[in-house]
Protein backbone atom coordinates (compact mmCIF):
# COMPACT_ATOMS: atom_id res chain seq x y z
CA UNK A 1 0.00 0.00 0.00
CA UNK A 2 1.04 3.57 -0.92
CA UNK A 3 2.54 5.32 2.29
CA UNK A 4 1.75 9.16 2.48
CA UNK A 5 4.23 11.38 4.57
CA UNK A 6 3.98 14.68 5.12
CA UNK A 7 6.33 15.45 1.95
CA UNK A 8 4.44 13.63 -0.53
CA UNK A 9 1.14 15.68 0.82
CA UNK A 10 2.92 18.68 0.06
CA UNK A 11 3.91 17.45 -2.92
CA UNK A 12 0.22 16.32 -3.78
CA UNK A 13 -1.45 19.48 -2.30
CA UNK A 14 1.02 21.71 -4.93
CA UNK A 15 -0.82 19.87 -7.81
CA UNK A 16 -0.95 20.62 -11.05
CA UNK A 17 -2.57 22.95 -13.87
CA UNK A 18 -4.93 21.87 -16.50
CA UNK A 19 -5.39 22.53 -20.47
CA UNK A 20 -8.83 23.67 -22.29
CA UNK A 21 -9.01 25.33 -25.66
CA UNK A 22 -8.08 28.93 -25.70
CA UNK A 23 -11.50 31.10 -25.91
CA UNK A 24 -11.36 35.47 -26.16
CA UNK A 25 -12.43 36.29 -22.59
CA UNK A 26 -13.29 39.76 -21.16
CA UNK A 27 -10.88 42.28 -19.97
CA UNK A 28 -9.95 42.00 -16.53
CA UNK A 29 -10.49 44.94 -14.01
CA UNK A 30 -8.22 47.54 -13.02
CA UNK A 31 -5.53 46.36 -10.69
CA UNK A 32 -4.50 42.91 -9.58
CA UNK A 33 -7.10 40.18 -10.66
CA UNK A 34 -9.40 39.44 -7.70
CA UNK A 35 -10.50 35.62 -7.34
CA UNK A 36 -13.53 34.93 -5.07
CA UNK A 37 -13.96 31.70 -3.33
CA UNK A 38 -17.04 30.61 -1.86
CA UNK A 39 -16.66 28.32 0.85
CA UNK A 40 -14.45 27.64 3.35
CA UNK A 41 -13.70 24.36 3.89
CA UNK A 42 -11.12 21.88 2.54
CA UNK A 43 -11.20 22.74 -1.09
CA UNK A 44 -12.51 26.48 -0.40
CA UNK A 45 -9.16 26.90 2.01
CA UNK A 46 -6.73 24.95 -0.25
CA UNK A 47 -7.76 27.22 -3.15
CA UNK A 48 -6.74 30.48 -1.28
CA UNK A 49 -3.88 29.62 0.60
CA UNK A 50 -2.20 28.26 -2.81
CA UNK A 51 -2.80 31.04 -4.91
CA UNK A 52 -1.83 33.39 -2.48
CA UNK A 53 1.82 31.29 -1.82
CA UNK A 54 2.36 31.15 -5.74
CA UNK A 55 1.00 34.37 -6.87
CA UNK A 56 0.77 37.06 -3.74
CA UNK A 57 0.12 39.45 -6.63
CA UNK A 58 -3.39 38.03 -7.10
CA UNK A 59 -6.03 39.61 -4.26
CA UNK A 60 -8.20 36.64 -3.41
CA UNK A 61 -11.31 36.89 -0.77
CA UNK A 62 -12.56 33.68 0.79
CA UNK A 63 -16.25 34.34 1.62
CA UNK A 64 -17.80 31.30 4.56
CA UNK A 65 -20.43 32.03 7.02
CA UNK A 66 -18.76 30.11 9.79
CA UNK A 67 -16.63 31.67 12.11
CA UNK A 68 -15.02 28.27 12.93
CA UNK A 69 -14.73 25.58 10.94
CA UNK A 70 -15.08 21.76 12.72
CA UNK A 71 -14.02 19.12 9.77
CA UNK A 72 -16.38 17.02 8.77
CA UNK A 73 -13.25 14.38 8.31
CA UNK A 74 -12.04 13.14 11.26
CA UNK A 75 -15.57 14.02 13.14
CA UNK A 76 -16.19 10.05 14.01
CA UNK A 77 -12.82 9.87 16.05
CA UNK A 78 -14.62 12.61 18.39
CA UNK A 79 -17.52 10.30 18.70
CA UNK A 80 -15.23 7.66 19.51
CA UNK A 81 -13.79 9.55 22.28
CA UNK A 82 -10.35 9.57 20.27
CA UNK A 83 -10.21 13.09 20.03
CA UNK A 84 -11.85 16.15 22.10
CA UNK A 85 -14.05 18.94 19.74
CA UNK A 86 -11.33 21.09 19.96
CA UNK A 87 -8.63 19.51 18.16
CA UNK A 88 -11.15 19.38 14.84
CA UNK A 89 -11.90 23.16 15.29
CA UNK A 90 -10.52 26.15 13.61
CA UNK A 91 -10.76 29.35 12.74
CA UNK A 92 -9.11 31.86 9.67
CA UNK A 93 -6.94 33.46 11.26
CA UNK A 94 -4.07 31.49 9.81
CA UNK A 95 -5.33 31.88 6.35
CA UNK A 96 -5.91 35.84 6.98
CA UNK A 97 -2.16 36.01 7.58
CA UNK A 98 -1.55 34.61 4.47
CA UNK A 99 -2.87 37.54 2.92
CA UNK A 100 -6.62 36.30 2.12
CA UNK A 101 -9.28 38.74 2.81
CA UNK A 102 -11.90 36.57 4.91
CA UNK A 103 -15.73 37.36 4.39
CA UNK A 104 -17.83 35.55 7.55
CA UNK A 105 -21.18 35.83 5.26
CA UNK A 106 -22.85 33.56 2.90
CA UNK A 107 -23.25 34.06 -0.48
CA UNK A 108 -26.93 34.09 -1.80
CA UNK A 109 -26.62 35.04 -5.59
CA UNK A 110 -23.78 34.90 -8.33
CA UNK A 111 -24.08 36.77 -11.72
CA UNK A 112 -22.06 34.81 -13.86
CA UNK A 113 -22.18 37.73 -16.89
CA UNK A 114 -21.63 40.57 -14.65
CA UNK A 115 -19.20 38.10 -12.53
CA UNK A 116 -20.62 39.55 -9.50
CA UNK A 117 -21.03 37.97 -6.12
CA UNK A 118 -24.42 39.03 -3.86
CA UNK A 119 -23.69 38.41 0.47
CA UNK A 120 -26.19 38.52 2.82
CA UNK A 121 -24.78 41.25 5.09
CA UNK A 122 -23.48 43.40 2.57
CA UNK A 123 -25.24 46.06 -0.17
CA UNK A 124 -22.05 45.74 -2.21
CA UNK A 125 -21.83 42.78 -4.31
CA UNK A 126 -18.21 41.51 -4.74
CA UNK A 127 -16.96 41.49 -8.35
CA UNK A 128 -14.44 38.29 -9.40
CA UNK A 129 -12.35 37.78 -12.45
CA UNK A 130 -11.97 34.38 -11.67
CA UNK A 131 -14.65 32.73 -9.17
CA UNK A 132 -13.89 29.72 -7.43
CA UNK A 133 -17.61 27.71 -5.69
CA UNK A 134 -16.58 25.24 -3.05
CA UNK A 135 -20.24 25.11 -1.01
CA UNK A 136 -19.58 21.60 0.70
CA UNK A 137 -23.23 19.81 0.44
CA UNK A 138 -26.50 20.23 1.57
CA UNK A 139 -29.03 17.42 2.97
CA UNK A 140 -31.96 16.36 0.99
CA UNK A 141 -34.23 16.76 4.03
CA UNK A 142 -37.24 15.90 2.02
CA UNK A 143 -36.02 11.95 0.69
CA UNK A 144 -37.65 10.91 4.37
CA UNK A 145 -40.65 11.44 5.36
CA UNK A 146 -40.71 13.94 8.92
CA UNK A 147 -37.58 14.63 8.74
CA UNK A 148 -36.03 18.54 8.73
CA UNK A 149 -33.53 20.87 10.29
CA UNK A 150 -35.76 20.61 12.79
CA UNK A 151 -36.12 17.38 13.42
CA UNK A 152 -32.01 16.79 12.60
CA UNK A 153 -31.99 18.72 16.01
CA UNK A 154 -33.42 16.00 17.56
CA UNK A 155 -31.77 13.18 15.41
CA UNK A 156 -28.68 14.46 14.14
CA UNK A 157 -26.93 13.79 10.56
CA UNK A 158 -24.02 14.92 11.81
CA UNK A 159 -22.82 14.63 8.01
CA UNK A 160 -21.77 18.78 8.13
CA UNK A 161 -19.69 19.51 10.71
CA UNK A 162 -19.76 21.39 13.96
CA UNK A 163 -23.42 21.80 15.99
CA UNK A 164 -24.53 19.00 14.34
CA UNK A 165 -21.44 16.56 15.53
CA UNK A 166 -21.52 18.29 19.44
CA UNK A 167 -25.44 17.44 19.37
CA UNK A 168 -24.76 13.91 18.25
CA UNK A 169 -21.82 13.41 20.65
CA UNK A 170 -23.84 14.84 23.93
CA UNK A 171 -26.89 12.25 22.83
CA UNK A 172 -24.72 9.50 23.27
CA UNK A 173 -23.26 10.63 26.46
CA UNK A 174 -26.96 11.56 27.56
CA UNK A 175 -27.99 7.89 26.31
CA UNK A 176 -29.44 5.43 29.02
CA UNK A 177 -27.67 2.31 29.26
CA UNK A 178 -29.33 -0.27 26.86
CA UNK A 179 -30.45 2.02 25.02
CA UNK A 180 -30.53 1.26 20.57
CA UNK A 181 -28.71 3.94 18.24
CA UNK A 182 -30.26 3.67 14.82
CA UNK A 183 -28.23 4.94 12.44
CA UNK A 184 -29.01 5.33 8.39
CA UNK A 185 -26.75 5.26 5.84
CA UNK A 186 -27.32 7.32 2.43
CA UNK A 187 -27.63 6.02 -1.02
CA UNK A 188 -24.87 7.04 -3.47
CA UNK A 189 -23.39 9.14 -4.47
CA UNK A 190 -22.62 10.61 -1.02
CA UNK A 191 -19.75 12.85 1.01
CA UNK A 192 -16.66 10.74 2.19
CA UNK A 193 -18.21 6.71 1.30
CA UNK A 194 -16.30 4.85 4.02
CA UNK A 195 -17.85 7.69 6.69
CA UNK A 196 -20.94 5.88 8.01
CA UNK A 197 -19.06 2.63 8.23
CA UNK A 198 -16.18 4.34 9.98
CA UNK A 199 -18.49 6.10 12.38
CA UNK A 200 -20.46 2.89 12.91
CA UNK A 201 -17.07 1.24 14.41
CA UNK A 202 -16.33 4.91 16.61
CA UNK A 203 -20.03 4.97 17.99
CA UNK A 204 -19.38 0.83 18.95
CA UNK A 205 -16.18 1.73 20.21
CA UNK A 206 -18.06 4.62 22.39
CA UNK A 207 -20.82 2.04 23.81
CA UNK A 208 -18.23 -0.73 23.96
CA UNK A 209 -16.42 1.07 27.18
CA UNK A 210 -19.34 3.87 27.76
CA UNK A 211 -22.63 1.81 27.36
CA UNK A 212 -21.86 -1.58 27.99
CA UNK A 213 -25.36 -2.86 27.10
CA UNK A 214 -25.99 -0.47 24.44
CA UNK A 215 -26.32 -1.65 20.54
CA UNK A 216 -26.02 -0.21 17.41
CA UNK A 217 -28.63 -1.04 14.06
CA UNK A 218 -27.52 0.30 10.66
CA UNK A 219 -30.07 0.85 8.24
CA UNK A 220 -28.42 0.54 4.70
CA UNK A 221 -30.09 1.56 1.54
CA UNK A 222 -27.01 0.14 -0.30
CA UNK A 223 -26.24 -3.64 -1.07
CA UNK A 224 -22.58 -3.02 -1.18
CA UNK A 225 -20.42 0.08 0.16
CA UNK A 226 -16.80 1.03 0.37
CA UNK A 227 -14.67 -1.06 1.99
CA UNK A 228 -17.14 -3.56 3.24
CA UNK A 229 -14.38 -6.87 3.84
CA UNK A 230 -12.36 -4.48 6.56
CA UNK A 231 -15.65 -2.80 8.15
CA UNK A 232 -17.74 -6.68 8.20
CA UNK A 233 -14.34 -7.81 9.90
CA UNK A 234 -14.06 -5.41 12.26
CA UNK A 235 -17.48 -5.67 12.59
CA UNK A 236 -17.17 -9.15 13.63
CA UNK A 237 -13.78 -9.00 15.47
CA UNK A 238 -14.62 -5.71 17.78
CA UNK A 239 -18.67 -5.32 17.58
CA UNK A 240 -19.81 -8.92 17.05
CA UNK A 241 -22.64 -7.98 19.83
CA UNK A 242 -23.03 -4.54 19.35
CA UNK A 243 -23.61 -3.87 15.72
CA UNK A 244 -26.12 -5.55 13.16
CA UNK A 245 -25.87 -4.60 10.10
CA UNK A 246 -28.82 -4.36 7.26
CA UNK A 247 -28.12 -3.83 3.86
CA UNK A 248 -30.75 -3.65 1.33
CA UNK A 249 -31.47 -6.90 -0.51
CA UNK A 250 -33.81 -8.55 -3.10
CA UNK A 251 -35.84 -9.26 0.34
CA UNK A 252 -35.97 -6.30 2.75
CA UNK A 253 -35.37 -2.92 1.54
CA UNK A 254 -33.64 -1.02 4.60
CA UNK A 255 -33.86 2.20 2.76
CA UNK A 256 -35.36 5.01 5.79
CA UNK A 257 -38.49 6.35 4.60
CA UNK A 258 -39.50 8.42 7.55
CA UNK A 259 -38.99 8.94 11.16
CA UNK A 260 -40.82 10.35 14.00
CA UNK A 261 -38.25 12.66 16.14
CA UNK A 262 -40.38 13.29 19.21
CA UNK A 263 -40.55 9.03 19.68
CA UNK A 264 -37.14 8.29 18.19
CA UNK A 265 -39.46 5.52 15.59
CA UNK A 266 -37.80 5.24 12.22
CA UNK A 267 -38.91 3.27 9.81
CA UNK A 268 -37.91 1.69 6.78
CA UNK A 269 -39.36 1.51 3.26
CA UNK A 270 -39.92 -2.38 3.63
CA UNK A 271 -42.06 -1.37 6.93
CA UNK A 272 -40.11 -2.24 9.78
CA UNK A 273 -40.22 0.00 12.44
CA UNK A 274 -36.74 0.74 15.47
CA UNK A 275 -37.20 2.97 18.21
CA UNK A 276 -34.30 4.72 18.75
CA UNK A 277 -32.81 6.18 21.95
CA UNK A 278 -30.25 7.95 19.31
CA UNK A 279 -30.47 8.12 16.26
CA UNK A 280 -28.39 9.33 13.63
CA UNK A 281 -30.22 9.89 10.64
CA UNK A 282 -27.82 10.58 7.43
CA UNK A 283 -30.45 11.34 4.66
CA UNK A 284 -29.38 11.83 0.53
CA UNK A 285 -27.30 14.98 0.03
CA UNK A 286 -26.59 17.61 -3.32
CA UNK A 287 -24.29 20.50 -3.71
CA UNK A 288 -24.58 23.53 -1.43
CA UNK A 289 -27.45 24.94 -2.43
CA UNK A 290 -25.67 28.17 -3.82
CA UNK A 291 -24.47 26.02 -6.50
CA UNK A 292 -28.15 25.38 -7.84
CA UNK A 293 -29.66 28.64 -7.51
CA UNK A 294 -26.27 30.13 -9.84
CA UNK A 295 -27.68 27.62 -12.27
CA UNK A 296 -24.17 25.56 -12.09
CA UNK A 297 -25.63 22.47 -11.41
CA UNK A 298 -27.20 19.06 -13.37
CA UNK A 299 -29.55 16.87 -11.16
CA UNK A 300 -27.98 17.68 -7.63
CA UNK A 301 -24.26 17.91 -8.68
CA UNK A 302 -22.16 20.30 -10.81
CA UNK A 303 -20.69 19.19 -13.82
CA UNK A 304 -17.04 20.14 -14.31
CA UNK A 305 -14.02 19.63 -17.23
CA UNK A 306 -11.77 16.90 -15.41
CA UNK A 307 -8.27 18.93 -16.44
CA UNK A 308 -9.14 21.72 -14.02
CA UNK A 309 -12.42 21.68 -12.71
CA UNK A 310 -13.63 24.48 -14.38
CA UNK A 311 -17.80 24.36 -14.60
CA UNK A 312 -18.95 23.42 -17.86
CA UNK A 313 -22.36 25.82 -17.08
CA UNK A 314 -20.34 29.26 -16.77
CA UNK A 315 -17.23 30.79 -17.92
CA UNK A 316 -14.49 31.79 -15.58
CA UNK A 317 -16.00 29.38 -12.84
CA UNK A 318 -14.26 26.41 -10.64
CA UNK A 319 -16.39 24.15 -9.02
CA UNK A 320 -14.76 21.48 -6.79
CA UNK A 321 -14.65 19.17 -3.72
CA UNK A 322 -18.15 17.26 -2.59
CA UNK A 323 -20.73 19.26 -5.05
CA UNK A 324 -18.44 18.69 -8.24
CA UNK A 325 -19.50 15.45 -10.67
CA UNK A 326 -15.77 13.44 -10.28
CA UNK A 327 -16.79 10.27 -11.30
CA UNK A 328 -15.29 7.44 -9.72
CA UNK A 329 -13.24 10.43 -7.42
CA UNK A 330 -14.80 10.33 -3.73
CA UNK A 331 -16.21 13.19 -2.19
CA UNK A 332 -13.22 13.32 0.40
CA UNK A 333 -10.91 16.23 1.85
CA UNK A 334 -7.85 14.73 0.62
CA UNK A 335 -9.73 14.87 -3.04
CA UNK A 336 -10.88 18.61 -2.26
CA UNK A 337 -7.57 19.21 -1.77
CA UNK A 338 -5.96 17.71 -4.27
CA UNK A 339 -8.71 19.32 -6.64
CA UNK A 340 -7.60 22.80 -4.97
CA UNK A 341 -3.89 22.64 -6.47
CA UNK A 342 -4.72 22.06 -9.65
CA UNK A 343 -7.49 24.98 -9.40
CA UNK A 344 -5.15 26.99 -8.68
CA UNK A 345 -2.65 26.24 -10.87
CA UNK A 346 -4.81 26.50 -13.92
CA UNK A 347 -6.70 29.80 -12.62
CA UNK A 348 -2.70 31.17 -12.46
CA UNK A 349 -2.03 30.08 -15.51
CA UNK A 350 -5.01 31.70 -17.28
CA UNK A 351 -5.03 34.56 -15.60
CA UNK A 352 -0.86 35.22 -17.04
CA UNK A 353 -1.45 33.70 -20.23
CA UNK A 354 0.59 30.93 -19.51
CA UNK A 355 0.31 27.77 -20.98
CA UNK A 356 -2.02 25.30 -18.70
CA UNK A 357 -1.50 21.80 -18.71
CA UNK A 358 -3.86 19.17 -17.77
CA UNK A 359 -4.50 18.15 -13.90
CA UNK A 360 -3.74 14.92 -11.89
CA UNK A 361 -5.82 14.41 -9.11
CA UNK A 362 -5.67 11.82 -5.65
CA UNK A 363 -7.81 10.39 -3.10
CA UNK A 364 -6.70 8.27 -0.13
CA UNK A 365 -9.25 7.73 2.54
CA UNK A 366 -8.44 6.60 6.07
CA UNK A 367 -10.94 4.64 8.55
CA UNK A 368 -9.93 4.02 11.70
CA UNK A 369 -12.10 0.69 13.07
CA UNK A 370 -10.68 0.12 16.41
CA UNK A 371 -7.78 1.71 18.39
CA UNK A 372 -4.95 2.48 16.79
CA UNK A 373 -6.11 0.37 13.98
CA UNK A 374 -7.36 1.60 10.61
CA UNK A 375 -8.07 1.05 7.11
CA UNK A 376 -7.61 2.72 3.87
CA UNK A 377 -8.67 3.40 -0.08
CA UNK A 378 -7.30 5.52 -2.46
CA UNK A 379 -5.70 5.80 -6.15
CA UNK A 380 -4.84 8.13 -8.73
CA UNK A 381 -6.64 10.16 -11.12
CA UNK A 382 -6.22 11.62 -14.29
CA UNK A 383 -8.22 13.11 -17.71
CA UNK A 384 -9.81 10.35 -20.20
CA UNK A 385 -12.35 9.15 -22.37
CA UNK A 386 -15.09 7.12 -21.39
CA UNK A 387 -17.87 6.32 -23.91
CA UNK A 388 -16.78 9.48 -25.97
CA UNK A 389 -17.31 12.06 -22.89
CA UNK A 390 -14.38 13.13 -20.20
CA UNK A 391 -14.36 11.54 -17.43
CA UNK A 392 -11.49 11.13 -13.97
CA UNK A 393 -9.89 8.35 -15.24
CA UNK A 394 -8.45 5.82 -12.38
CA UNK A 395 -5.26 4.66 -11.68
CA UNK A 396 -3.16 3.21 -9.24
CA UNK A 397 -5.82 2.13 -6.76
CA UNK A 398 -5.26 0.46 -3.36
CA UNK A 399 -7.23 -0.91 -0.54
CA UNK A 400 -6.50 -2.33 2.68
CA UNK A 401 -6.91 -5.95 2.97
CA UNK A 402 -9.26 -7.67 5.61
CA UNK A 403 -6.49 -9.67 6.84
CA UNK A 404 -3.67 -7.11 6.97
CA UNK A 405 -1.64 -7.44 10.18
CA UNK A 406 -1.90 -5.56 13.24
CA UNK A 407 1.88 -4.01 12.63
CA UNK A 408 0.10 -2.74 9.09
CA UNK A 409 -3.20 -1.48 10.80
CA UNK A 410 -0.75 0.56 13.13
CA UNK A 411 1.28 2.28 10.34
CA UNK A 412 -2.17 2.93 8.42
CA UNK A 413 -3.63 4.63 11.76
CA UNK A 414 -0.48 6.78 12.70
CA UNK A 415 -0.44 7.73 8.38
CA UNK A 416 -3.95 9.11 8.82
CA UNK A 417 -2.98 10.85 12.15
CA UNK A 418 0.40 12.65 10.33
CA UNK A 419 -1.71 13.39 7.98
CA UNK A 420 -4.78 15.34 9.16
CA UNK A 421 -2.04 17.22 11.74
CA UNK A 422 -0.09 18.13 8.05
CA UNK A 423 -3.71 19.41 6.23
CA UNK A 424 -5.02 21.37 8.48
CA UNK A 425 -1.72 23.31 9.34
CA UNK A 426 -1.40 24.02 5.72
CA UNK A 427 -5.56 24.61 5.44
CA UNK A 428 -5.90 27.01 8.45
CA UNK A 429 -2.13 27.64 9.53
CA UNK A 430 -2.96 25.88 12.25
CA UNK A 431 -1.68 22.77 14.88
CA UNK A 432 -4.74 21.15 16.03
CA UNK A 433 -5.33 21.51 19.93
CA UNK A 434 -5.03 18.35 21.61
CA UNK A 435 -7.27 18.34 24.58
CA UNK A 436 -8.49 15.43 26.69
CA UNK A 437 -11.90 14.35 24.86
Amino acid sequence: MQEITRRKFALLAAGAAAALPEISRPALAAGPAHVVIIGGGAGGAAVANRLRSADPDIAVTLVEPKEKYTTCFYSNLYLGGFRSFRSITFDYEGVRKRGVTVIHDTATAIDTAARTVTLAKDSAPLRYDRLVVAPGIDIKFETIEGYSPEAARLMPHAWIGGEQTWLLKEKLLAMPDGGLVVMSAPPNPYRCPPGPYERACMIAHFLKTKKRNAKLVILDAKKTFSKQAVFEEAFREFYDDIIELNLTNEIDDFAVVKVNAATGEVTTRSGQTFRAAVANIIPAQRAGAIAAKAGLTEGDWCPIHPENFASTKARDVYVLGDAAIAADMPKSAFSAISQAGVVAADIIADLSGKPREKGTYSNTCWSMVAPGNSAKIGGDYAPGILKGRPYLAPSGEFISRPDDSDDIRHQVYQESQDWYQAAVADLFGQEPQMTEP
